[in-house]
C-alpha cells in the first residue's frame, strides 16, 4: 500500500469530508447541487495552504442514476451519473481536478438494494422463471395480507419490509422504502456483478468506496422472525457477512492504495469493530455507538477507552458526530443554549482523537439543521433540516440561494446564512471555519496528533481529558474538552508536566502561549489542545 511521511496510509492521516452533491453546490442554476458545483469549490476544501480544509479525502453520497426516492440510494444504474448531478465526464473531471489538489475521491457503494427502476429489478418483477429473479429476495408469504415474516423498514414510515406484487403472486423485501427492494447476496452472480461495479469505478480512478449499511450484505437464510432480546436476523449474519467482506475487500486490493469503509450501524461496539479487527475486510468502520453518546465526559471517555480496549492493532478509529442521516450537532447539543460552542468542540475532538476524522459538510461552519416548513418536506425519515443546501455566501449580497444557487434550493437554506456563510467566516479570525482550518493543519504540522498513541486522563469533573504522545514519558499533546454547561477548572492530570503551552482553543477569545495546567478556568463548551513536557 502506498504511504506518505509519518509511514501511514492516506486514509489515517487526515480528515474525509462528506458531501452530499445536492446540497453542495450547484452550477447550473436548477436548486440543486451537481458535480461541476464540487469542482468549483474544491479549493475551499483543499489549496494547499492554510487558507483551505487540508481535507484528505472526500466522500460523495450517491450521485449515480436514480429515480430519487431515496435522493439517489435507490440506484438505478450503478456505472453511470444522474443527469441532475451532471455526466460521466463530469466525475471524471472532478477525480483529475481533485486529484490535481491532493485530494483522494470516495464514493457511496449501494449493494444491499438497487432502484425497483432498474434493469435488474425490472426483469425479475417481469416473470418467475426470469433469469433475473433470483437477483432479489422473494417469498411466497402466507397471501396478499401476510407477509413472509416480521421483519420492519428502516424507515418507521414505511412500516414492514415487504410488499406484495400482485402480478407475480409472491412478496419482495425491501430493508427502507418499497422503491428500494434488496439484493438477494446468496446468488453468486449478484455478488459478481457488484464486484465490478468496484472495478468500474476504480478503473475511474476513485480511491475508495463508504459501504452503505455494510451489516446488511448477510441475512439468515432462513427469514426467521426478529426475536425480542436477540439479535435482529436481517442484518450482521455471521460469519457470511466476512467472508462476503473479505471478497469485497480482494477486489479493491487487485487496485493499490484503495480503501474501504463502512457504514455499519450497529449499536454493539464490539460487533463493530469485528469489521475492522482482523485487517482483511473493511478498512475503517463509521461507529455509531460514538454517534448516539449523550453530552457527558463520562461517556465519552467509555467510548474511546472501549474502543482501545477492543482493537486489535489493525483497526483504526473511524470518529463522526454528524452525517447526511442524522441532526447537526450545533442542533443536537444545543439543549441549553450551549450548541454553536459545542460543535466547535466536537470538531476538536474529531481532529484530536487518534484515528480518522469524518466532516460533514456544513460542520466546518458550524452550521444549525435548518427550520423546514411543512409544505417543504420531502424526506420519508425526517432528514431534511441536515440536508439544507451550504450558504457560501450572504443572502444580502448573494440572494436567497445564499451562493448555493441563483434559482430556488431544493430545500430551503439555514436561517443563520447571513452570519455563517463560507466567505463571511474565511475572513473571521474567530469563525468556526478558521477553526477547523487550523486544526487540520496543526495536526500536519504536530505528526503526534495523527500518528502519536492515545490514552485519557483525569483532569477534573465534567472534563474530557487525552494525551497524544510519541513516547512514555509524558511528552505530548494534551487534549482537554468541557462538557459542562458552566466554567469548569482543570486539575492537573496526575503524572503530567504542570506546565504547557497552549497550541489551540476552541475559544477565540483565549491567548496562546504558556499556561500552567492546575486551575486553567475552560469556559463552557470549550476545548484547548496543550504541548506539554
Amino acid at each position: 500500500m502506498a504511504e506518505r511521511a509519518g509511514g501511514q496510509p492516506w486514509w489515517q492521516r487526515g480528515a474525509i469530508y462528506q458531501i452530499y452533491p445536492r446540497s453542495f453546490a450547484d452550477s447550473d442554476g436548477d436548486g440543486i447541487g451537481d458535480l461541476r458545483g464540487i469542482v468549483d469549490h474544491l479549493d475551499h476544501l483543499n489549496d494547499g495552504t492554510p487558507a483551505s480544509l487540508g481535507v484528505e479525502a472526500i466522500w460523495l453520497s450517491p450521485f449515480y442514476r436514480s429515480p430519487m426516492a431515496d435522493f439517489g440510494y435507490d440506484v438505478a444504474d450503478y456505472c453511470d451519473v444522474d443527469p441532475i448531478f451532471g455526466t460521466l465526464a463530469d466525475f471524471d473531471r472532478l477525480v483529475v481536478e481533485a486529484h490535481r489538489r491532493d485530494i483522494k475521491v470516495v464514493v457511496d457503494f449501494v449493494p444491499n438494494h438497487s432502484s425497483d427502476q432498474h434493469a435488474w429489478f425490472a426483469a425479475a418483477r417481469a416473470a418467475r422463471d426470469d433469469p433475473r429473479r433470483d437477483w432479489y429476495v422473494w417469498r411466497d408469504g402466507g397471501g396478499p395480507g401476510r407477509p413472509p415474516n416480521n421483519w420492519r423498514s428502516e424507515f418507521a414510515a414505511v412500516g414492514r419490509a415487504w410488499t406484495f406484487d400482485a402480478a407475480s403472486g409472491q412478496w419482495y423485501l425491501h430493508s427502507f422504502l418499497p422503491e428500494q427492494p434488496d439484493l438477494n447476496w446468496d446468488n453468486p452472480e449478484v455478488e459478481a456483478a457488484m464486484h465490478d461495479v468496484l472495478r468500474f469505478w476504480c478503473e475511474r480512478g476513485v480511491d475508495g468506496f463508504r459501504i452503505d449499511v455494510a451489516q446488511k450484505l448477510a441475512k439468515d437464510p432462513q427469514l426467521r422472525d426478529v426475536r425480542p432480546g436477540e439479535p435482529p436476523p436481517n442484518e450482521d449474519w455471521q460469519p457470511t457477512i466476512h467472508e462476503r467482506l473479505r471478497r469485497l475487500r480482494a477486489v479493491v486490493d487487485e487496485y493499490p492504495d484503495r480503501m474501504l469503509v463502512g457504514e455499519v450501524y450497529l449499536l454493539d461496539l464490539q460487533r463493530v469493530i469485528a469489521y475492522i479487527n482482523s485487517g482483511d475486510e473493511l478498512h475503517l468502520a463509521h461507529n455509531f455507538t460514538f454517534l448516539h453518546l449523550p453530552w457527558d465526559a463520562a461517556a465519552f471517555r467509555a467510548s474511546i477507552d472501549g474502543f482501545e480496549a477492543l482493537a486489535a492493532q489493525a483497526a483504526w478509529p473511524a470518529w463522526f458526530l454528524a452525517n447526511h442521516d442524522h441532526p447537526r450537532v450545533a442542533s443536537r447539543f444545543d439543549a441549553d443554549g450551549q450548541g454553536p460552542a459545542r460543535a466547535r468542540a466536537v470538531l476538536l475532538m474529531l481532529y484530536a482523537l487518534r484515528g480518522t476524522p469524518f466532516v460533514y459538510q456544513g460542520e466546518e461552519l458550524g452550521l444549525p439543521d435548518a427550520e423546514i416548513p411543512p409544505d417543504r418536506v420531502v424526506d420519508v425519515d425526517g432528514r431534511d433540516p441536515e440536508r439544507a443546501p451550504i450558504p457560501w455566501r450572504a443572502p444580502s449580497q448573494a440572494g436567497p440561494g445564499a451562493g448555493f444557487t441563483t434559482g430556488e434550493p431544493w430545500l430551503p437554506i439555514t436561517r443563520a446564512a447571513e452570519e455563517l456563510n463560507a466567505e463571511r467566516q474565511g475572513s473571521d479570525d474567530a469563525s468556526t471555519l478558521t477553526l477547523t482550518r487550523r486544526l487540520a493543519w496543526l495536526r500536519r504540522d504536530q505528526p503526534v496528533l495523527a500518528t502519536g498513541e492515545q490514552r485519557t486522563v483525569d483532569a477534573g469533573d465534567d472534563l474530557l481529558a487525552w494525551l497524544r504522545s510519541d513516547d512514555d514519558d509524558g511528552a505530548g499533546v494534551l487534549a482537554i474538552v468541557n462538557f459542562a454547561a458552566q466554567p469548569r477548572a482543570v486539575a492537573a492530570p496526575p503524572g503530567l508536566a504542570g506546565h504547557g503551552t497552549l497550541l489551540l482553543s476552541t475559544d477565540p477569545a483565549r491567548d496562546d502561549g504558556a499556561l500552567t495546567l492546575d486551575g486553567l478556568r475552560l469556559a463552557a463548551g470549550e476545548g484547548v489542545l496543550i504541548r506539554i513536557g
